[in-house]
């Protein structure tokens, strides 16, 4: 008899791949995983933008040689002491003036309209508050820039608007004002910080409206009980809880507005604004330690900026 003989096939295991050793490392450490995940945006964070902040720095350590017109590559204070000069000074405080008198005119005009949308706006009126405030970041820089340039023009709709209703002289009382006037709104400050009012206002109603959503009716209701006047809750109560709020928005509109060197370019006066004066330096003058210095006037301000608003407890509700 031939004994029948079964043999079991071997079975085999493959090695895994790369890829599947791979993704057993990240299921096992969470750790890995999440350092993969972060390393793009931190190199980018890192390299990029810091990389590109620490070499804008550096530049401003170097000169420009009188004679030849090149930068000397030696460390030196030589360029910021050119900041002090009495027409770099005024470019400097023409724009802190500005970017303040926007922020601060900003956070009145978004006040009120923020505190509706946070209390009275319900379900359809919320969407339409959003829409409102969100429509014009929709639409292109450059167009709503150039429409306020038509719109404050000597022919513009708003000087047909006033003489039809015979404000006129009032409009050329204004324009009069030394400084702050000119022959038209199109080319004085004024249109310059409505045009910087207009473009930086949604960024201080939208953290407003956030801020003010998240304090307590009952907060205000127990002032009213306590025998506090509407203007006392506003002073003690509301204001000191929506103030994480104004201050988000203050730095984005007081930041950009020291930065814009469009609009002051398109509407306005030929003095120059920080924005216009690092395009020029570095653009048609080829000064680039000037310009870079310039660049870091708005950083340094910024930073004393949001120094003070931490030590005064700006950012704890935040």
């Amino acid at each position: 008899m031939n004994p029948s003989v079964t043999a079991s096939p071997a079975v085999l295991q493959r090695k895994p791949g790369l890829l599947a050793r791979f993704s057993d490392l990240l299921w096992r450490r969470p750790t890995v995983l999440l350092a993969v995940l972060l390393a793009p945006p931190v190199l980018w964070l890192g390299v990029i933008y810091l990389g590109s902040l620490f070499a804008l720095l550096a530049q401003s350590f170097f000169a420009i040689d009188e004679f030849t017109g090149l930068v000397q590559y030696e460390w030196t204070l030589k360029t910021y002491g050119e900041l002090l000069r009495p027409v770099n000074l005024d470019i400097i405080t023409r724009t802190v003036t500005m970017a303040a008198c926007v922020t601060v005119f900003a956070a009145i005009v978004a006040f009120p309209i923020a505190y509706f949308a946070a209390r009275y706006a319900r379900g359809r009126w919320k969407a339409v508050f959003y829409l409102g405030v969100m429509l014009p970041l929709w639409s292109s820089y450059l167009v709503k820039v150039y429409a306020w340039k038509l719109i404050l023009a000597k022919e513009g709709i708003l000087t047909w608007g006033f003489s039809k209703i015979g404000l006129m002289p009032l409009l050329e009382l204004i324009l009069a004002i030394p400084v702050i006037g000119g022959n038209s709104l199109s080319v004085s400050y004024i249109g310059t910080f409505l045009v910087f009012l207009y473009v930086w206002l949604p960024f201080m109603i939208l953290p407003m409206q956030a801020a003010l959503e998240r304090v307590p009716v009952s907060l205000l209701e127990a002032s009213a009980d306590q025998g506090a006047n509407p203007s006392e809750t506003l002073r003690h109560v509301l204001l000191p809880l929506a103030l994480p709020g104004v201050v988000a928005g203050s730095i984005f509109t007081f930041s950009l507005t020291l930065g814009d060197y469009i609009i002051p370019q398109i509407v306005g006066s030929s003095r120059l604004f920080i924005g216009q004066a690092v395009y020029a330096h570095q653009g048609t003058a080829g000064n680039i330690p000037l310009a870079a210095a310039f660049t870091v006037v708005p950083v340094v301000i910024m930073g004393f900026y949001l120094w003070g608003a931490k030590r005064m407890g700006a950012f704890d509700a935040l």
